[in-house]
């Protein structure tokens, strides 16, 4: 595994290697007025949500690499701390590149990226229509990180309402993960998009216990057909079959079909002799 210090890269090298690294990151649409009225419109992929309770978003409008200065939407929340995050789908992905130009500060992005601006209940900015999901944001808190190009600078925000469009809800008023078509920010030019056909569960162990790595026979645990994966699915039990199990090859493949298939009881009884 080749060892990188960071010291070693310049600011570009190793914003460059942690943005295609650290990814898919999801992206907030954050729109912002300034004290003279004039409204902003910006992508950030340095974004998530960090609390629920209460609701706490973060995103970091980073010092620009190349000459080391600020952006607008750093500048608004400083002079106005209020900030509406639109969540960003497929369907708008282009309008969001668009928005992402570095025009002046008297430009509005949203008549650049052709995205519909309206009122928001509590805060000043404006909502972003078009987006699945908009979320009314107070600024509690900018953490700077730094001074030099490549700095973060946290923006630490509470929602306070969100506005969900309704077409995005499936028939029991819950928003639908694959109805949303959210898109992701990855290094360079990149972007993924999640639609049905690459979404996936995987059930997450909160209540059960599973046997772990350590407790898989070595029959299976050895196995030259099994992936990672595999074995993680059927080390998520709470308790090992009894039995003997087969070390056959041939038998390992149809095990791993009907994991592939999420059978996993199914396929330690195929590994039973």
């Amino acid at each position: 595994m080749k060892a990188i210090s960071p010291s070693d890269l310049n600011n570009l090298q190793l914003q460059t290697l942690l943005q295609t690294a650290i990814a898919p990151r999801p992206i907030a649409l954050a729109s912002t007025i300034d004290k003279d009225g004039n409204i902003n419109l910006s992508p950030f992929s340095f974004f998530n949500m960090f609390s629920s309770n209460p609701p706490i978003m973060i995103f970091s409008p980073a010092r620009r690499v190349r000459d080391n200065t600020t952006k607008h939407t750093l500048e608004n929340v400083l002079e106005v701390p209020e900030v509406v995050i639109g969540i960003v789908n497929y369907k708008i992905v282009q309008q969001i590149s668009l928005a992402s130009t570095e025009y002046e500060k008297e430009v509005n992005e949203f008549v650049k990226s052709g995205l519909t601006m309206k009122d928001a209940d509590l805060v000043r900015p404006k909502l972003i229509e078009d987006c699945p999901v908009n979320l009314e944001c107070k600024v509690i808190e900018v953490k700077h990180l730094g001074k030099e190009g490549g700095a973060g600078n946290l923006v630490i925000c509470e929602v306070i309402k969100i506005h969900v469009r309704e077409e995005y809800l499936n028939e029991d008023g819950v928003l639908d993960q694959k109805k949303l078509d959210l898109v992701a920010r990855l290094g360079g030019n990149w972007y993924s998009r999640n639609n049905a056909e690459n979404l996936f569960e995987v059930p997450k162990p909160l209540v059960t216990k599973g046997i772990g790595f350590d407790r898989l026979p070595n029959e299976i645990k050895l196995s030259n057909i099994f992936t990672g994966n595999d074995l993680g699915m059927l080390a998520n039990i709470e308790e090992l079959p009894s039995g003997d199990f087969t070390s056959d090859e041939t038998i390992h493949l149809q095990a791993q079909k009907l994991l592939h298939q999420n059978k996993i009881e199914e396929a330690w009884k195929t590994l039973c002799k």
